[in-house]
């Protein structure tokens, strides 16, 4: 029944389970706009999709058109493509050289709209918005805004995480650490947080994981069974990416998100890096 939403949502989980790649994905949601349109999940799922594409307009577009409802396990999705598209818009800006229309992006990203449903969840720190607001305010020589926007950045946990929930701090948010900390000059704490990503990396790589047995807050909908184990080697392999990246070695850094992307085709951070460096 191509009219079923709901149909349609274990469809394509079934399809995302079986790593088919986001082009067909995205080509199978666009056969039945209606459908998918009638579902907050399914139509944030979209949106995601289309980010993974480097498709930032189209997506914050759609966003914008549409008043969110809270729902179990959709805390924070519509919020993280929210800042995902602004912020990968405001990079292109910061490549262009147009520093004060990317400023006004990740000015934006930093207050959630009201058809959002959602405010931040408790513990954002934000690093990746600052470290890039602090980028575009150094090409405009506000140097004392750029160095209290990389102050910004430069906080929070530095322990990396697991991939079970969604309130864990994203890794990526440590690699901002790293990269505003050097640009305040404190390279042995960017080196400190670059190797606490590679070494959680190597340590946890060949863990067995299963899903805790009151686990909740778990990003990620449970319709089929779930090879945890794999998903911990993506997770453990974007990490060694991500901090391999931070110290400049590029090679590796692509080598490991490339398996990322191997195992987990839809690994939208793991493209984020692998295709623009941060």
């Amino acid at each position: 029944d191509t009219a079923d939403a709901r149909i349609f949502l274990e469809l394509d989980q079934l399809y995302k389970k079986l790593n088919r790649p986001v082009e067909e994905r995205v080509r199978f949601y666009e056969s039945y706009p209606d459908t998918f349109a009638e579902r907050d999940d399914l139509y944030i799922e979209y949106i995601t999709l289309l980010n993974f594409l480097g498709r930032y307009r189209e997506g914050y577009e759609l966003l914008m058109k549409r008043n969110f409802h809270p729902w179990e396990g959709g805390e924070g999705k519509a919020t993280t493509q929210y800042e995902t598209a602004l912020s990968e818009l405001a990079k292109q800006e910061l490549a262009a050289g147009n520093a004060a229309e990317a400023k006004k992006l990740l000015e934006t990203a930093l207050v959630y709209p009201v058809n959002l449903g959602e405010g931040r969840l408790e513990g954002t720190k934000d690093n990746h918005i600052y470290y890039l607001k602090g980028l575009a305010e150094e090409m405009l020589g506000e140097k004392e805004a750029a160095e209290a926007d990389y102050r910004l950045a430069s906080v929070g946990t530095d322990e990396p995480a697991g991939m079970l929930f969604y309130n864990d701090q994203p890794a990526d948010m440590i690699f901002y650490q790293g990269l505003a900390l050097k640009k305040l000059g404190e390279t042995t704490a960017a080196a400190s947080r670059f190797q606490k990503l590679i070494s959680y990396g190597e340590a946890h790589y060949y863990d067995e994981v299963r899903m805790p047995y009151f686990a909740v807050s778990y990003p990620d909908l449970l319709i089929f069974e779930d090879d945890f184990t794999a998903k911990n080697e993506a997770h453990c392999r974007y990490l060694m990416g991500l901090g391999n990246l931070g110290i400049g070695n590029i090679g590796k850094a692509n080598a490991c998100l490339d398996l990322t992307l191997k195992l987990d085709a839809a690994h939208q951070k793991a493209k984020i890096y692998r295709t623009d460096g941060c």
